[in-house]
């Protein structure tokens, strides 16, 4: 529980540090909880979603499901995305990325690419011929792809020493009992959805495996900025693999 805790003080700004301390040593299995914590972030969305759906156009309440994800977690897997998109955008050498992300500063390239996953996210959403459809990706999406986006720690050796980490944690790898934890809470909400969309649960694997390829021949590891942007990253793959199950599934 305590673990959980953890994880819940790191990956919302909901007040759950008022339940109590947690020792530091928690916080480097914060990310063992990971899809856990997509079902508090991703049931908001949802909620918001389905409740938004009954007074503004779909797209309006599609957007503000994403906004109240953004007040939850202080947008902190966009900051990490803009960062992770700077320094790769930007930068020539490992050195030079590395330095890039951890510029707290936003440059073009963040911009740009956050605008594009907004975008693209929304419309996709939005695309969905339900609110009930949609709700049930919202919350699927977010708990799988935090589950998938975790396994960059058990692949992948942190970048940087533990006293440069933004965060000073470097996040310990997963037992077998954490990885099938993760597992089942980042797979169970797949169950919600209709079994023609059950495919688009492929991607995010893929996407994950691709960057976790892409780290390790450029920065021969992964950094805190590079956990936020793979989850965004396997979180819109999900959404296009839902699109394209649900075409091919109408042919």
């Amino acid at each position: 529980m305590k673990k959980l805790h953890a994880a819940l003080i790191f990956f919302t700004r909901l007040p759950f540090w008022r339940l109590g301390e947690v020792p530091a040593h928690y916080y480097k299995r914060v990310v063992d909880c990971w899809s856990i914590t997509g079902w508090l972030t991703g049931g908001i969305m949802a909620i918001t979603l389905w409740l938004g759906s009954f007074i503004f156009p779909f797209p309006v309440a599609v957007i503000l499901a994403f906004i109240s994800r953004l007040l939850i977690t202080g947008a902190l897997h966009e900051d990490g995305m803009a960062d992770f998109i700077d320094g790769m955008g930007g930068g020539t050498s490992r050195s030079r990325i590395l330095e890039i992300m951890k510029d707290s500063h936003i440059g073009t390239y963040g911009v740009i690419g956050l605008i594009m996953y907004y975008l693209l996210a929304i419309s996709l959403i939005s695309s969905l011929p339900n609110a009930a459809t949609a709700c049930a990706v919202l919350f699927a999406g977010d708990a799988w792809s935090k589950c998938c986006a975790a396994q960059v720690i058990n692949f992948l050796p942190y970048a940087r020493k533990e006293e440069e980490a933004k965060n000073k944690t470097i996040y310990d790898r997963m037992s077998l009992p954490a990885f099938l934890i993760s597992l089942i809470f980042g797979a169970l909400p797949l169950l919600l959805l209709p079994v023609r969309l059950l495919p688009a649960a492929i991607l995010p694997v893929i996407i994950v495996t691709g960057l976790i390829f892409y780290l390790k021949r450029n920065l021969q590891g992964y950094t805190g900025d590079c956990c936020g942007a793979t989850f965004l990253f396997a979180e819109l793959s999900f959404y296009f693999g839902v699109i394209i199950s649900s075409h091919i599934a109408d042919i």
